[in-house]
């Protein structure tokens, strides 16, 4: 999936983007599921997302 946007929406996250670059989508993350998607992570995974902002990336 290629994420080309991200945006508030009441409560909720928009994101919209392409699926195998040709599908265009929205998907909608609403506070309840962003609890859950939390309750699924362990410390080291939550570590790993925090420390990722600063890590060089592949060009």
């Amino acid at each position: 999936m290629d994420v080309k946007a991200l945006r508030k929406d009441g409560d909720n996250l928009v994101i919209e983007g392409r699926i195998m670059g040709a599908l265009p989508i929205q998907a909608m993350l609403t506070p309840d599921q962003a609890r859950a998607a939390l309750k699924l992570l362990d410390f080291k995974t939550l570590l790993f997302l925090l420390t990722i902002l600063f890590r060089k990336g592949q060009r």
